[in-house]
């Protein structure tokens, strides 16, 4: 490989790539490349009930028919498949757990990752640039809510989610993933398809600026497994690729 095991592959972030949505962000990682839009809708899943106080993040992930070099057909039904209903719930989980979502109203915010090019990646990538879109969305969003009337004709007090309401201060804990594998039985950072096709173990990890691990997706690609040390130095070198992403996000 062209770069040190344990570093990125270079990274290029265009903030506010579209008008339209509430948060866009064109994210480019090495060949992947992903659009990530976020857009607030109001009111929240009817399953939610009424005890529930605040929003909800949900996730779409899409890779687009050109973003392979062999045609990636539509989906006969629904607008993905299963791998990528598998991805869209991991992009869901890993955003959610960095925003405190009473902060946000009674709001659902959808975020959509569709990949323009795939060259390895795709997810973890789809979770940096969709919290990229979530906080401009989310900065987007009014600071206050209109003020209550006041006097003796004045409705009942504020609700909690009333008072709870605090968009632009909702993100809680910044996050980033990144993919880590093991090669000839080195752990390398950021897996590009052609790394990818050679890893013995693949590795997605997503954890927040906090050092708190959300997701971690590993896998043996050879049918032999990996060792608890191997696993250990694969932790070790996510973490370090996602704290570089946090520093890289935080000043785009």
């Amino acid at each position: 490989m062209s770069r040190p095991a344990n570093q990125l592959r270079p990274i290029s972030i265009t903030r506010q790539f579209t008008s339209t949505a509430a948060g866009s962000v064109l994210w480019k990682q090495g060949g992947t490349t992903l659009l990530c839009t976020s857009s607030i809708t109001p009111g929240v899943p009817p399953w939610f009930g009424s005890r529930h106080v605040g929003g909800w993040m949900t996730a779409e992930y899409t890779m687009l028919p050109g973003s392979t070099p062999s045609r990636k057909p539509w989906p006969k039904s629904g607008h993905t498949d299963g791998r990528g209903t598998e991805i869209q719930r991991l992009i869901g989980r890993s955003l959610r757990a960095c925003v405190d979502p009473r902060k946000i109203g009674t709001n659902t915010v959808h975020i959509d990752c569709h990949v323009l090019q795939a060259d390895g990646g795709t997810r973890t990538a789809a979770i940096c640039g969709g919290y990229l879109a979530l906080r401009d969305a989310l900065l987007s969003m009014p600071a206050k809510l209109p003020p209550r009337p006041t006097g003796p004709d004045a409705a009942s007090p504020p609700s909690e989610t009333e008072r709870n309401y605090d968009p632009h201060h909702a993100i809680v804990d910044p996050i980033a993933a990144v993919s880590v594998g093991i090669i000839d039985g080195q752990a390398v950072l950021d897996l590009d398809y052609e790394l990818d096709v050679k890893a013995n173990v693949d590795l997605n990890v997503a954890c927040t600026q906090a050092g708190k691990y959300v997701e971690i997706q590993a896998a043996a690609e050879n049918g032999v497994g990996y060792t608890h040390e191997q696993l250990l130095s694969m932790l070790t070198l996510g973490r370090k690729g996602c704290d570089e992403l946090l520093k890289l996000m935080a000043e785009s």
